[in-house]
């Protein structure tokens, strides 16, 4: 057989099975839906660095909702998601002193909270991509 064929006809059994998970609304892998992710923008604050001059804070952050009722909230919820982290980064970058690293550990966690709050029950897990102080 053509070595040609047998690569399109891979290529085509591999578009089928993901066609058939995407409107199954599941993942490869099974569990969690494939659409469970949900992207926000970049949270950034005004930062004061070690000269004294004023820097800028990133945070990378998205949500992960397993529950489809919630998924639906969240989505519906993304600006004032979005308004909770910019407003917990800019309180990080105020509690940050100059010469030190920003603490992850408590950015997380009230990042963590302002999802619970705004979505109003516990079930979106925060994923935090990266920190970076400029």
């Amino acid at each position: 057989m053509d070595r040609r064929a047998m690569i399109g006809l891979a290529a085509l059994s591999t578009a089928v099975v993901a066609a058939e998970a995407e409107a199954s609304g599941k993942s490869e892998g099974g569990g969690a839906p494939a659409n469970a992710y949900i992207p926000l923008p970049t949270a950034t604050a005004t930062i004061l660095r070690r000269d004294g001059r004023r820097g800028v804070m990133t945070v990378e952050v998205g949500v992960d909702v397993a529950d489809q009722a919630l998924r639906l909230r969240a989505d519906q919820s993304k600006p004032r998601l979005s308004a909770a982290f910019n407003e917990v980064v800019r309180l990080a970058g105020e509690r940050m002193l100059p010469s030190a690293p920003p603490d992850v550990e408590w950015l997380s966690r009230a990042l963590q909270a302002a999802t619970d709050r705004v979505l109003g029950r516990p079930g979106g897990k925060l994923l935090l991509g990266t920190v970076m102080v400029v």
